[in-house]
């Protein structure tokens, strides 16, 4: 009989899923794009109903196409978008309020606020990460004070919170589950990174109920039974991770110093370093990159915001192509100097500047610029954004000299060749680039005793193509310091 491992990808802007072979190869997948939802400026929703509803359509749909029955599906693993937050009711499991969306930025001012009472060190101390409108605290107390009688029902432990994967879960196994893993729980802002546990302190600087909280468990573990659900009922939940932790993991960047970079929605550039969860001078995150038997494993993260959704913006906010595929041929022919900035910061800055009120522009327009200069400037601006991480990383004393490179847009040859330039480093396009999937997978995998090592699934990584720098360092330090004289002008 074949064997498969079913992997839940449940991003910002569609689900999917899809079936591996044991020996990492996609045998069959599906994808629904589901609507995004911005009720005011710089907020942004999603319905959780449409989450679960394509989560199940596209889980069903794979199974039809490629396999028999889940007496195939050895383990189930799920990926998610990380920070967006639920809150729902335990008795009928309906959330109380739509999904805030990691990239929203509604309580950017009570944010501010508690950063001028000099109480980010201290979050930062616990948790390795900035105070910011980005991670789940604030937007759970923002549901908790403005849902009537939400904080009530929350005192009463009558609501549950959770990130996409524990909402998921919950759902999957009925309302019988409410767990999460360690790397989403460590993107809270209320998890203690160091002691691997909630923090006390944190849930009452929050205003966040302990009863609201789901356990948390290894990357790799078993999580619950699915019942109820079509064509995956009696398979088990057995690897979770949040996207970019997955993603690392799928590029078997377990050595300390390794990095990979993910380009979707956003960017999100994570460098493995090791059991020590180090410190950043220069604002970028610490955070858990994935934990096995107990014992945690740290990366630095810099976040982007905005990558593939500048090029969604210029397709169907702008309308100036079709198709994503149209902007490589676009920006092959047009000069890298061509003088034009774009920066995307259509819901603030990330790292290293978070600036949750910066908003985007575009700089360098004359007369002559059009619709070439535009796009090329959009998928320029995620490798500059990426050359900023880049930076930081070095003034924290590590430089990560090669790229593994995964994420929608690594498909585009020009934005690689552009990457490698701008960074002055080798960049590498493994040969299957959904590599969120395939951690989710691999972490479930192990779990189910399919893989017996690290060792093992390293590998299996196999590489497409390396890029490398061709650009002079004049040429590449000239086109980046126009980049950030852009970024000053926000």
């Amino acid at each position: 009989m074949t064997q498969y491992i079913l992997s839940i990808d449940q991003g910002t802007t569609s689900s999917r899923a899809i079936l591996f072979t044991l020996d990492g190869n996609i045998h069959a997948s599906s994808q629904q794009e589901f609507p995004q939802h911005f009720p005011a400026s710089g907020w942004v929703e999603h319905d959780p109903e449409d989450i679960w509803r394509t989560v199940r359509e596209v889980c069903d749909d794979v199974m039809e196409k490629g396999c028999s029955g889940t007496n195939e599906v050895v383990a189930v693993g799920i990926t998610n978008q990380r920070e967006t937050t639920v809150l729902w009711d335990r008795a009928t499991g309906e959330a109380v309020y739509p999904a805030i969306v990691w990239q929203d930025r509604r309580t950017a001012d009570w944010c501010e606020s508690l950063k001028k009472q000099s109480l980010e060190p201290s979050v930062n101390n616990k948790t390795g990460l900035l105070i910011d409108p980005y991670f789940s605290a604030t937007k759970i107390r923002w549901v908790l004070d403005n849902v009537p009688g939400a904080r009530q029902r929350a005192d009463k432990g009558e609501l549950a919170f959770g990130t996409i994967d524990s909402f998921l879960l919950w759902r999957l196994t009925g309302g019988k589950v409410h767990r999460t893993d360690a790397t989403n729980a460590s993107r809270t802002m209320l998890f203690n990174i160091h002691k691997q546990e909630w923090d006390q302190e944190l849930l009452d600087l929050f205003g966040v109920p302990e009863s609201l909280l789901p356990e948390v468990m290894d990357s790799a573990a078993d999580f619950g039974q699915i019942v109820g659900n079509g064509r995956l009922e009696g398979a088990s939940v057995m690897g979770i991770a949040g996207d970019q932790q997955a993603a690392l993991f799928g590029q078997t960047c377990f050595e300390t110093g390794m990095a990979k970079s993910t380009y979707g929605t956003g960017c999100f550039l994570m460098l493995n370093t090791g059991d020590k969860a180090l410190t950043s001078e220069h604002r970028l995150l610490t955070t858990v990159a994935y934990r096995l038997n107990g014992k945690p494993a740290y990366a630095l993260e810099g976040s982007i915001f905005i990558a593939g959704a500048a090029i969604q913006w210029l397709r169907d906010g702008l309308q100036l192509i079709r198709n994503a595929c149209e902007t490589e041929p676009l920006a092959e022919g047009t000069p890298v100097d061509h003088g034009v900035y774009l920066v995307p910061a259509f819901t603030g800055l990330g790292a290293p500047y978070w600036d949750p009120n910066a908003r985007g522009a575009i700089f360098g327009l004359t007369r002559d610029t059009g619709i070439k200069e535009i796009v090329t400037a959009g998928l320029q601006s995620v490798c500059y954004q990426t050359k900023d991480l880049q930076k930081a990383m070095e003034k924290d004393g590590l430089r990560p000299i090669t790229l593994r490179v995964d994420g929608g847009m690594v498909a585009n040859n020009w934005v690689l060749q552009f990457l490698a330039d701008i960074l002055g480093a080798r960049v590498d396009r493994p040969a299957l680039v959904e590599t969120t999937a395939l951690g989710a997978a691999y972490l479930a995998g192990l779990q189910a005793g399919v893989y017996k090592s690290l060792e093992d699934l390293s590998d299996m990584w196999r590489c497409d193509r390396s890029f490398d720098p061709v650009m002079t360092k004049v040429q590449r330090d000239s086109l980046y310091e126009g980049w950030i004289k852009a970024i000053s002008k926000l």
